[in-house]
């Protein structure tokens, strides 16, 4: 019986975009949740950081996704299991055990998004021939971005709705900062105000609205004495203070953290000594620092006896350079009828960078948090009710992905073992293995250190931008160079086949690393030419990603090509986490400017792997079949 034919624009999109949903609320959602819902930053970095582990370990059991049954009928099962588990995380948050529960849960979406993962690249292969996965290798990629974006940003909005509308009026806070004002001290607020105790329950502010300076000077008068100290020391102690009475009014649990002796923070290694005195550069460094503002607040009246009322504050709108410190110190506070009548306290930190005029809003909620992430997660669980019912219509059934016949366990155990023995002799094992791991080493390296370069000062090697500044450059323009870069990309493959553009797209990875030479070299840059060069870098890196999509593609197929995509999508992983695990260590040793001609080096591994790897000429080119008749 011949299938309907279905266009691709039918299934990639939504397919992919239920590819990336389940990763992004494991890895993200999980931790804002937890942050909303009270738990620890110590207890949410331990536990949400071992949900990772399905993706590390998921070329493991793809055998068996290629061994039984089809993919299709993988994914469609892994959509119900991931709907069914989602509704789990949501109706196990209002339980006292919610914190056990949740990651049981979690734990569940994440093997299950990990083995979807498996069968829908699988099912790619399957369903497109070498030419129309080459023209959608970028389509895919975008919608599993957008999928990213969507879980990071609709589904939070959706619970702070609910937070900001189910309980107590939102308190309102607005601070105005000043690069032509001198900050000088900072002290622990009182209200200037009586406050009303007899109306409406609601929270109140020491100010409302709050001006300060950016500037701040090197030394203050810290005591009553006369004694002076440095701003930073007055910073760090200000810091403590604030934590110090939240935690002995009970607005936060106190965390225990273990110290970490100087010889182990400091000790780098004669290593890294001789790398710094010999490739290091020197820097005239500013002790500049950021300026500082603490903001109180409580309640006007004792709830009832028993009763516990959350307030949780963000940031809502403004300029980023104004922060509210809560990596450190929460911002989650209970109010209860022992400590209505006192202050909690809110850190700030203004970015000394700042050189115009500037302003931020921030607002506390406390609403019914535990019902407003029930509803957000269970709004992820309904469109996987409703994207396995489509996708039961809308995903072809290929011919190449058919059913298996019926396997013994000893003909299951023969087959996983022999995926694994297939993939290791291969033609050109060794090669393709040192193309997955190298490709990429400069962008691997170069990716860890954007940020924090755009963002560090001048004197220490960076640009100097604010940090509103650097989501508009890396979160925009970055992006959009990104995703352009990737669809294009799979055009030009598509059109061409892969062996043509393997190597303008490995140029492509390698040059555009340059912008960042030029803009280390050079500092002094406007805005518009720092999100240029940003754009280009991004573009560039998502041409040339597209060669490394296909090649792995390429090189999965075969009997076992969805096995062997998984696998090679480990190699991938490592080929990114090594480098960039030492990438922060390099720079630190060697400085911005070095490590991003040491970056430039590093682009000869991508151009002689290129070298070394075979492609077939007529892969992905929509005229093979054409081709390999005449």
């Amino acid at each position: 019986m011949e299938n309907k034919k279905i266009s691709p624009w039918a299934w990639i999109p939504t397919l992919y975009f239920a590819e990336g949903l389940p990763y992004v609320a494991v890895m993200t959602i999980s931790v804002m949740m937890y942050k909303r819902l009270g738990i620890s930053n110590t207890d949410i970095a331990l536990y949400t950081g071992w949900l990772y582990l399905p993706w590390v370990i998921k070329p493991f059991w793809s055998p068996f996704v290629d061994i039984i049954r089809t993919k299709r009928w993988w994914i469609l099962t892994m959509q119900w299991i991931l709907a069914i588990a989602l509704a789990g995380v949501a109706f196990s948050i209002p339980t006292p055990f919610f914190f056990q529960l949740t990651l049981a849960f979690f734990w569940v979406v994440g093997f299950t998004s990990a083995t979807h993962d498996i069968a829908a690249d699988g099912f790619y292969m399957h369903a497109l021939d070498e030419h129309d996965q080459s023209l959608y290798v970028g389509i895919r990629s975008t919608f599993y971005r957008v999928a990213t974006l969507v879980g990071q940003g609709l589904l939070v909005i959706i619970a702070g709705l609910i937070e900001t509308n189910s309980g107590l009026p939102p308190a309102r806070l607005q601070i105005n900062a000043d690069p032509a004002v001198v900050n000088q001290t900072c002290t622990l607020p009182v209200y200037a105000n009586p406050i009303d105790t007899t109306g409406e329950m609601h929270f109140v502010y020491t100010n409302s609205v709050v001006n300060v300076g950016t500037k701040t000077p090197k030394t203050i008068v810290a005591n009553s004495k006369g004694d002076k100290t440095a701003y930073a020391d007055y910073s760090k102690a200000m810091f403590d203070s604030v934590k110090h009475l939240n935690e002995q009014n009970g607005f936060v649990s106190a965390i225990k953290t273990t110290a970490v002796s100087k010889s182990a923070d400091d000790g780098k290694g004669t290593f890294f000594s001789w790398l710094k005195g010999h490739f290091g550069e020197d820097y005239i460094v500013s002790d500049q620092s950021n300026s500082i503002l603490v903001v109180g607040v409580r309640l006007n009246k004792k709830p009832e006896s028993n009763k516990t009322i959350v307030l949780v504050v963000t940031n809502k709108s403004g300029d980023k350079s104004i922060k509210l410190e809560q990596d450190k110190l929460s911002t989650r506070f209970e109010f209860n009828e022992k400590n209505w009548n006192k202050t909690a306290y809110l850190y700030f930190e203004i970015d000394h960078k700042l050189s115009t005029k500037a302003s931020a809003t921030f607002e506390g909620a406390s609403g019914n948090i535990p019902f407003a992430w029930l509803v957000a997660i269970g709004v992820l669980s309904l469109f996987f009710f409703v994207v396995v019912v489509y996708h039961s219509w809308a995903l072809p059934r290929p011919k190449s992905d058919n059913d298996r016949e019926v396997l013994t366990t000893s003909q299951i155990f023969h087959d996983f073992f022999g995926t694994f023995g297939s993939f290791f002799t291969k033609k050109q094992i060794w090669i393709a293995i040192l193309f997955m791991l190298l490709y990429r080493l400069p962008e691997s390296q170069l990716v860890k250190l954007i940020q924090p370069f755009l963002v560090d000062p001048v004197d220490k090697g960076g640009l100097g931008l604010t940090t509103g500044e650097v989501g508009l450059v890396y979160g925009t323009f970055g992006i959009i160079g990104l995703t352009i870069g990737g669809i294009i990309g799979g055009i030009v493959a598509a059109k061409g086949g892969l062996k043509k553009w393997l190597w303008p797209m490995a140029w492509s990875m390698s040059l555009t690393c340059l912008t960042f030479v030029y803009l280390s070299y050079f500092q002094n840059h406007s805005l518009l030419i720092v999100n240029i060069c940003v754009f280009i870098e991004q573009f560039g890196y998502g041409f040339g990603f597209t060669a490394y999509m296909l090649y792995l593609i390429y090189f999965s197929e075969g009997e076992h090509k969805t096995a062997h995509y998984a696998i090679c999508t480990g190699f991938m992983a490592l080929g990114m986490m090594i480098p960039g695990m030492a990438a922060g260590w390099l720079q630190e040793a060697i400085g911005y400017r070095h490590f991003f001609v040491w970056t430039m080096i590093c682009c000869a591994a991508t151009i002689t792997v290129c070298a070394f790897v075979k492609i077939d000429p007529l892969f992905g080119k929509k005229n093979k079949l054409e081709d390999k008749q005449s």
